[in-house]
């Protein structure tokens, strides 16, 4: 059995808003281990942006406590979490969250810059990883000259360049079309094959249907956490036609 590379007992998470306590994790116990492919989902108000939130060491549990590789991250100073950010998660947004006066390769080679790498070693880092998404010929294309399929290609290949321990995709396909975002889905899956652990965020059963899990969260707790019986795959698509 794969090591587990996430760890989190009894998470709580509670906002104050006013005089109002408002309780967005209740109690959330679970375990991922390296090389699983995961989908986080769950409607409007049910936790999962917090826990991705969580997950991706962006905020931390009002109790509880979260072993990220068996490391106790769940009282961390934001230094510290930023640090772990850098070293351990790729995210991938919806937006991409790319410098718009950057260039791809630029772009892929910002988590090198905050990990100390040696400039000519981040080049050559980020040329590979730019390669591995088949972006070779955009390299020097800042993103108002890629498409949108382009641009998230760039911010997956930014996700990988340090060799992350999770992957952590929020919504990465929201804004592309079904074609594009069938490619991105294809990539993510390749990644996966790779050893890498993919976490997704997303609301979407048919984007949910190619993890190999299915983590459904309820009003702040886990609904279901179930094995996916019928892995969709990008051969699927092209069986289909699409």
């Amino acid at each position: 059995m794969e090591k587990e590379v996430i760890h989190l007992e009894k998470i709580v998470k509670n906002y104050k808003i006013g005089s109002i306590i408002v309780e967005a994790l209740r109690s959330v116990s679970l375990v991922i281990r390296k090389n699983e492919f995961v989908a986080l989902m769950g409607p409007s108000g049910s936790g999962k942006s917090t826990l991705m939130n969580i997950l991706g060491c962006l905020d931390t549990p009002s109790s509880g406590s979260y072993m990220l590789n068996g490391e106790d991250v769940s009282k961390m100073d934001d230094n510290s979490l930023a640090e772990i950010r850098n070293r351990q998660i790729g995210f991938v947004f919806q937006t991409f969250n790319l410098l718009p006066r950057s260039t791809a390769l630029e772009n892929v080679m910002l988590p090198l810059i905050y990990a100390g790498v040696a400039k000519a070693k981040r080049v050559e880092k980020a040329t590979a990883t730019l390669t591995e998404v088949k972006l070779t010929d955009r390299m020097e294309h800042k993103p108002n000259e890629l498409s949108g399929g382009q641009r998230q290609r760039v911010a997956i290949a930014r996700a990988l360049v340090n060799n992350p321990s999770i992957i952590l995709a929020d919504e990465p396909t929201g804004n592309l079309d079904s074609k594009t975002s069938i490619e991105i889905l294809g990539l993510l899956e390749d990644i996966h094959k790779m050893g890498n652990t993919v976490i997704i965020v997303t609301h979407e059963e048919d984007i949910a249907e190619h993890a190999h899990r299915i983590i459904r969260l309820m009003d702040g707790k886990i609904n279901s956490d179930e094995p996916n019986k019928k892995i969709k795959t990008i051969a699927d698509y092209h069986f289909n036609g699409a």
